[in-house]
């Protein structure tokens, strides 16, 4: 059969040229999505009076049974027939012969690939959001658990003051829930509808866009038909939210690699998340978060190539925007497995609560709290600071740490210091002091984890709502 498009050519497309320009290896994914948004054109069709109720009803179950065959992969795409698009329509004309030629009318291919791209999109971002809540849900039991759990807290990876382990649990949530609120602001801008711009000025035909949106659930229709066919705006933002995410994944996993080293010892990752050497039997090798840490570079990537392609085309279409799909798909697969492999591993991480804590006792995280001791005693912090670091620097030349001192010792440095400085340098004391909304006094992290269970269940309530939304 020739091509759907052949009646101005004289020559059958090189060979060469129809495998270079195909798209359909890759954007069969939407095949769903391009039986939806056919449907809903048809039927508008039909209500329009542009084509016969009749053939109307041909299309729509002839539509289905391609559908059908799709899922039961009985469907060979071919590449003769380029894209999607063109392989639906050449196996509905199959089966219900000439009249399934009528499908096209009043559209074309740019805003058909629009409308498909806006739908699948659509669904992705309400799934990730879900995943989304299910390892914020996950960091939070780990936090609840680890309320009373201490380890040393780091600046430019140098042990600075101590915090609850559920504190810097509660850190990833509050990261992991802006990435859900950027990804839930983004529906309202991928919930409009190119479909009826044409190839780029609109169509002559009768047909009401409004109608098929609302067939489709979009909230609005594309106000314009040049910026309706070649905006990709929504899936530079969804790639954009994507980078965001792997990058706050990829901050998790290198602290996950390092927490179980033998140096840190801080946590132990479940073997089922983890693999072993082919030469050495002792190792246990975190590669689930080392792949994410990894994979995290494509997915900047994709986001960078798009913008690339975009950062010159004039409007309306251009054949540049075919690129737009596979960076979209591959981002897609990428932050669907490491957001699925990520909430699992963290619920079933253990913690080593007695290495934290004697890491915590063996350092000098708890300095900061001497100086404030003697400001409260009516020293400006800068001198208190002054005499702590000499302090500190004594108790490493003596090979002590500073709860080691004597009261005479530290009195050396301060007639200031009295008894109650014992108190102060406890691990609990100078994590409590820090009794201020966001810090790591527990019970300003018991409120947080609170805070963070009724967001969630919000996010339940609204992932529910749009996951019906976008079927």
């Amino acid at each position: 059969m020739s091509k759907l498009w052949g009646g101005r050519f004289t020559k059958k497309t090189d060979q060469l040229v129809e495998e270079y320009t195909a798209s359909i290896m890759f954007d069969k994914e939407l095949a769903e999505e391009d039986i939806q948004g056919s449907l809903a054109h048809v039927t508008m069709l039909g209500k329009q009076g542009i084509l016969p109720a009749d053939d109307v009803e041909k299309i729509k179950d002839g539509l289905y049974r391609v559908m059908q065959r799709i899922h039961r992969g009985d469907i060979e795409f071919s590449i003769s027939d380029e894209d999607i698009h063109m392989n639906i329509e050449k196996t509905l004309i199959d089966d219900i012969g000439p009249v399934g030629g009528k499908l096209h009318t009043g559209r074309s291919r740019n805003d058909q690939v629009a409308t498909d791209m806006h739908l699948y999109l659509r669904k992705r971002v309400v799934e990730f959001v879900d995943l989304l809540h299910k390892l914020q849900s996950a960091l939070v039991e780990q936090a609840k658990a680890n309320l009373d759990t201490i380890l040393p807290g780091y600046t430019h990876l140098q042990r600075a003051q101590p915090i609850l382990f559920a504190h810097h649990m509660m850190a990833y949530v509050s990261m992991f829930a802006r990435d859900a609120e950027r990804l839930q602001d983004s529906y309202k801008r991928i919930n409009m509808l190119p479909l009826g711009a044409g190839a780029l000025a609109g169509t002559t035909f009768p047909i009401d866009r409004h109608f098929v949106a609302s067939q489709l659930k979009f909230d609005r229709v594309y106000e314009n038909s040049l910026d309706a066919v070649s905006d990709r705006d929504f899936i530079l933002e969804f790639l954009s939210h994507a980078s965001i995410i792997m990058m706050h994944l990829s901050r998790l996993s290198e602290e996950l690699i390092m927490w179980s080293s033998t140096e840190f010892h801080f946590v132990e990752l479940d073997d089922a998340f983890c693999t072993g050497s082919s030469i050495m039997p002792q190792k246990k090798n975190p590669d689930v978060p080392e792949l994410v840490r990894g994979k995290t570079g494509r997915v900047y990537g994709n986001l960078i190539g798009l913008l690339t392609v975009l950062k010159s085309l004039p409007l309306a279409y251009n054949k540049d925007m075919q690129e737009d799909k596979e960076g979209m798909f591959d981002t897609v697969r990428t932050l669907q497995g490491a957001l699925q492999l990520f909430a699992p591993m963290i619920a079933t991480m253990k913690v080593n609560k007695d290495r934290m804590r004697q890491a915590v006792n063996q350092d000098f995280s708890n300095a900061t709290d001497i100086a404030d001791f003697l400001v409260g005693k009516g020293l400006p912090f800068r001198q208190a600071h002054e005499v702590i670091g000499k302090t500190v620097l004594y108790c490493i030349q003596q090979n002590k740490y500073l709860l080691d001192l004597t009261l005479d010792e530290f009195k050396q440095f301060s007639d200031l210091f009295d008894e109650r400085i014992y108190d102060v340098l406890q691990p609990e004391q100078v994590v409590n002091a820090r009794n201020v909304y966001g810090g790591t006094a527990r019970v300003q992290v018991a409120e947080a984890i609170a805070r963070a269970e009724r967001e969630l269940e919000q996010t339940s309530v609204w992932t529910a709502e749009y996951s019906e939304r976008s079927r």
